[in-house]
């Protein structure tokens, strides 16, 4: 994922923020360019080098020099990657590249940038030159209003989209190159490329094609870690770890047999590996923005620097199952309109329902299955995907569907939306989900419990055993791949839930298991909530009155959302503004749960003080249905097949 989401995105974006990404945020345009189209003929004038100084961390600048071969007398565009694998828009952070000087024989020669393409340079090669010598900046973040931190005192996050040009009119995979980085003294490094040399703090790299180098980034730190997690059945994997301090670099005995679990599980599920070796890339840092971002041979994991010290498995832990499953799911078999030849071609989003929407189940599952989280946290975060679905997407109920939402990555790139719950906002992610374990449901259902959606994912996913190369599907390819495991009318199945507005949690039911809402929260519910206040410290102490009240506050009475056309918006209640008395009595999150119990079964409404900018008013919410938490029940006398989803394959 995009970069990616993880299973709690929906109970994320509930609350009003924005979902995980690593992606930047900027408006571009990339029409009207005269550059050529790429072609599958390798690039005839030689080997691109690359070499990036990383050293420079109290800055947070990338320094780079680049040798390009070029023709003699030509003419010729240098392009910058706009678009950017998993995050599935063009997302390259053209704002942060700087100082472009070029050289040809030692001497300065002009580039234009293109009137259309901002992402694209014009140079003319001079009479006589064969290479060109490119040097530039990349400025990364200095705070988080301009983008995620990838630079620290610490740590780095080294993408190599975001530290390159190279030539207009060839596939990326037919341009290789030489990579080198120069990091700081005694730092150590994580990546899926292959060393070739090390002289001091220069690493030089195999020679890789530019598309398999830009899927191939670099962790760097100065607290550096690698943990061993390669199966008895698995090409080499390994976690490397950069961390804030020594002490996050603990990691259990618990914690690693969870972690080796993973590549136990996936092979069980999949039965094969789509890599020569993987990495996952994790950093644990309060300074660096945390990330989940998908590639062939790797991942770049983030979180907070106590996932190992605080190891529980009450907290949701499907960021690297998400991700992992990308290998297989995403960077081998790719939906069509997404595998472009190179990184200036727009690609298309139409079938992310599979690509984030089956990961984002089996991240879930898989999650449970190697022992990350128990099973009742698994349960938990989907009982809130489920309730979204019910009662916080209203949209989804009238003028959108989930096949619009995979537009989305283009139409927002995860830009901070005012009523999120009713626009809609990736849900190609969890309604996603929600599609893919109706799937399962059905095929348990009609083959009597014979086949499920492991099966699907071991035929479709598994094949070609050890091949990292890209092979395509479209939707038909997916009605195919179900029909072979159990004949059914699943285009219409799948369109139905697709590009209709009906209920997206009913696979809930085919499991043999519905969606309730109760008084109090479980206490895995609770869990997971604890785990989110961490992650996001201005909500800690924080209520969520959504599938109630109709909204959710900080501990301070901070609207962060506001359910469209619930309770709290029909009394006039809005995104922006601040509680600040409930009933007459300073706001707190318990003062206002006993509001809404006091309101229970009379018709007194419940009185709230808000501030909006620098008025102050007084809403009633006309709202006696009690206090309601998301929660799932069996249903008595069906099979239990979400309990078998859930449970480790031996």
């Amino acid at each position: 994922m995009k970069t990616t989401v993880l299973a709690s995105a929906l109970f994320v974006a509930a609350l009003g923020v924005a979902p995980f990404a690593s992606a930047q945020q900027s408006t571009i345009h990339l029409t009207g360019s005269n550059q050529p189209p790429p072609q599958n003929i390798a690039y005839p004038y030689g080997t691109l080098k690359i070499d990036v100084d990383a050293t420079d961390i109290g800055h947070r600048i990338f320094n780079v020099h680049e040798t390009i071969p070029v023709k003699p007398g030509s003419s010729i565009y240098l392009l910058y990657p706009a678009w950017i694998p998993g995050d599935h828009e063009p997302s390259g952070p053209i704002d942060k590249f700087a100082g472009l000087i070029i050289k040809a024989n030692g001497k300065t020669i002009p580039w234009k940038r293109d009137k259309y393409n901002v992402y694209a340079f014009h140079v003319d090669v001079p009479q006589g030159a064969d290479s060109l010598d490119v040097q530039f900046q990349f400025l990364s973040a200095q705070n988080h209003s301009e983008g995620p931190i990838i630079m620290t005192p610490e740590m780095l996050d080294l993408s190599w989209n975001t530290v390159s040009l190279y030539p207009a009119g060839y596939d990326a995979n037919r341009i290789q190159t030489v990579p080198s980085v120069t990091l700081p003294a005694g730092w150590k490094f994580g990546s899926a490329l292959e060393v070739a040399s090390q002289n001091g703090n220069t690493v030089t790299f195999k020679p890789i094609d530019y598309m398999n180098l830009v899927d191939s980034p670099i962790y760097a730190g100065k607290y550096f870690k690698r943990l061993d997690l390669t199966s008895k059945n698995s090409p080499p994997v390994h976690m490397d770890i950069v961390a804030d301090q020594p002490k996050d670099l603990a990691v259990s005995d618990d914690a690693l047999k969870a972690l080796k679990n993973i590549v136990v599980q996936m092979d069980r599920l999949y039965g094969t590996f789509h890599f020569n070796h993987y990495d996952f890339l994790f950093s644990l840092s309060d300074k660096m923005s945390g990330k989940g971002l998908e590639h062939h041979r790797s991942s770049e994991d983030g979180t907070g620097p106590d996932f190992f010290t605080d190891w529980n498995l009450d907290t949701p832990h499907d960021l690297l199952t998400h991700e992992f499953n990308h290998s297989w799911d995403g960077k081998f078999r790719r939906p069509a309109d997404l595998s472009t030849p190179n990184f200036n071609v727009p690609m298309g989003d139409s079938l992310l329902w599979v690509y984030e929407g089956q990961t984002q189940f089996w991240g879930n599952v898989i999650a449970v299955r190697a022992g990350l989280e128990n099973k009742d946290t698994g349960l938990a975060l989907l009982a809130r995907v489920a309730a979204t679905y019910d009662m916080d997407r209203p949209g989804f109920r009238t003028w959108r569907n989930v096949q619009d939402t995979t537009n989305d990555p283009v139409i927002a790139q995860r830009a901070p939306l005012p009523y999120r719950n009713y626009q809609g906002s990736e849900d190609y992610y969890s309604a996603g989900q929600l599609i893919w374990l109706a799937v399962d449901g059905k095929m348990r259902q009609l083959s009597h419990n014979k086949h499920d959606l492991d099966d699907f994912a071991r035929a479709f996913f598994g094949v070609d055993p050890g091949a990292w190369t890209i092979d395509t599907y479209d939707f038909q390819d997916v009605v195919d791949g179900l029909n072979k495991i159990v004949p059914y009318d699943w285009a219409s199945f799948l369109r139905e839930r697709l590009d209709g507005h009906g209920d997206l949690a009913d696979g809930l039911k085919l499991e043999g298991w519905k969606l309730v809402y109760k008084s109090e929260e479980s206490k895995a519910a609770k869990a997971v909530m604890a785990s989110f206040s961490k992650r996001y410290p201005k909500f800690a102490g924080g209520a969520d009155f959504t599938y109630s009240a109709g909204f959710s506050a900080s501990a301070k009475g901070d609207l962060r959302n506001v359910r469209w056309d619930g309770p709290a918006f029909k009394a006039g209640l809005a995104p922006g503004m601040t509680i600040v008395a409930v009933n007459g009595t300073d706001f707190s999150p318990d003062a206002m749960k006993q509001a809404i119990k006091d309101a229970q079964g009379n018709n007194q409404p419940i009185k709230l003080l808000v501030k909006d900018f620098n008025e102050y008013k007084t809403l009633d919410v006309d709202y006696h249905g009690g206090l309601k938490y998301p929660d799932l029940e069996r249903i008595q006398g069906t099979p239990d097949y979400l309990s078998q989803l859930y449970a480790p394959k031996k």
